[in-house]
């Protein structure tokens, strides 16, 4: 496995595709997050100076993928973080987590921060292990039970 940061169109292209694997397996439409719009976007949102769209390859397929965006000068966002669901089990996602934490932290951000539905327990046990804890709601989001976490950097 290779972990990159996306900076050519072709892994913006196949972050499109983990995005939209991401959408899918959702119980729940992200129309509520201008997801089109962020998927129309997604080199500006994530090549930016400020964030970054971080893939996991298995040779040319790009198998995962975690996102972080500003919020404001010391306030970060994880996003779409996913896995394919052949490569859970195999540490993609904590590799991916950690490194995400890590390209926050080389971005200057004191936290980073995250929303997370109550069907993605899993991921939510990893959060907490990796030292994320609940905050109160920081964002819009219509979704009964969703958890809010933060992690501070520094």
């Amino acid at each position: 496995m290779k972990f990159s940061i996306a900076y050519k169109k072709s892994d913006f292209d196949e972050g499109k595709k983990l995005f939209r694997a991401y959408a899918e397996a959702l119980s729940f439409d992200l129309a509520f997050q201008n997801f089109e719009k962020e998927l129309k976007n997604i080199k500006q949102q994530y090549a930016s100076p400020e964030s970054a769209l971080i893939l996991c390859y298995d040779r040319q397929e790009a198998v995962g993928c975690v996102a972080i965006r500003k919020i404001d000068d010391q306030i970060a966002e994880l996003k779409r973080f996913y896995v394919h669901p052949q490569y859970r089990g195999l540490k993609i996602g904590k590799q991916l987590l950690e490194l995400a934490i890590d390209k926050a932290k080389e971005l200057d951000y004191t936290f980073i921060r995250l929303d997370s539905a109550p069907e993605q327990s899993k991921a939510q046990g990893l959060y907490k292990a990796f030292g994320f804890y609940e905050i109160a709601p920081y964002g819009y989001n219509p979704l009964e039970g969703v958890v809010y976490m933060e992690c501070a950097l520094k």
